[in-house]
């Protein structure tokens, strides 16, 4: 299967309106590709503690999707199969007093992920290109006027730039849009009001901003198309089958590990020394 399809860098365009958010002309088996996403998980846990040793490089996963796009349920079911110790989840809603005192990178630049650790965003700096253009967040921002001028257009830039400098110092930039219909959030929408034990989920504002829903996508598409990159690549989901979409981003970061072919660290005299120095502690220790 050839994923790359739905991968978007420099000079390819995404287009909601022509998007299947099913994928159909793919014609998957289910039960196929939840034995696939099994197989994944399993690999991706070894790749993870060979990352995790190797200590060179660092991987950072953005997502974003509209509310109830099923991101919540990918990081969850993707990261079960690696070390939590290797794993680092933030999640980005609205912006603190703290935060909207710097600039607007500052509260991600602070979560970035170590080296050797895989770092998640569950939402991120691309709110700032997308409901804060959505609302015209940014009319009433601390700033001079100067700076809110064009100022979509600078952070498209702003935020090219920033991934780039990431990837020149050892982050792997993975960007996934979880892509459902209109019609698809509708339904899961409704079921968390029939499902108790979803309830909690709910959220008027939310299922108010289906009004808005048109403008989010000329949004998305507008971040998608402008922040797209050779180095940091979009890929837009179809994600209206939850399984689908899950097994689509263990590929993605499986394809991407595989690439990094992360190794142990070889052993030199130092570390002979202390195997030796540890296994005699151990050898003379008494009963």
């Amino acid at each position: 299967m050839n994923l790359d399809e739905f991968k978007y860098s420099k000079g390819k365009k995404f287009n909601y309106k022509e998007f299947d958010t099913e994928a159909k002309a793919l014609n998957l088996n289910k039960e196929i590709i939840q034995a696939a996403s099994v197989l994944n998980l399993q690999e991706m846990g070894k790749l993870q503690d060979k990352f995790y040793a190797y200590g060179k490089e660092s991987l950072l996963l953005i997502f974003q999707a509209m509310d109830a796009g099923g991101k919540d349920g990918a990081v969850k079911h993707v990261m079960s199969g690696v070390n939590p110790q290797g794993v680092q989840v933030n999640n980005f809603k609205q912006p603190s007093k703290e935060e909207m005192a710097h600039d607007y990178l500052w509260r991600c630049i602070k979560k970035l992920p170590e080296k050797g650790i895989i770092g998640i965003f569950n939402r991120s700096y691309y709110e700032d290109v997308l409901i804060t253009k959505v609302h015209s967040l940014y009319k009433d921002f601390n700033l001079p006027e100067r700076c809110k001028k064009d100022i979509i257009e600078k952070r498209y830039k702003h935020i090219e730039n920033f991934e780039k400098y990431l990837t020149e110092n050892g982050t792997h930039v993975l960007k996934f849009f979880f892509c459902i219909s209109k019609d698809e959030q509708k339904r899961r929408f409704k079921k968390r009001i029939d499902n108790k034990n979803k309830n909690w989920k709910l959220s008027e504002s939310d299922i108010k901003e289906r009004a808005l829903w048109d403008d989010y996508m000329r949004a998305y598409e507008d971040a998608i198309n402008k922040t797209s990159s050779s180095y940091a690549p979009w890929y837009v989901i179809p994600a209206d089958k939850k399984w689908f979409a899950r097994f689509f981003v263990s590929e993605i970061i499986l394809k991407t590990m595989r690439a990094i072919n992360p190794q142990y660290p070889k052993t030199n005299k130092d570390t002979e020394k202390l195997i030796q120095s540890c296994k005699k502690i151990l050898e003379n220790e008494k009963n």
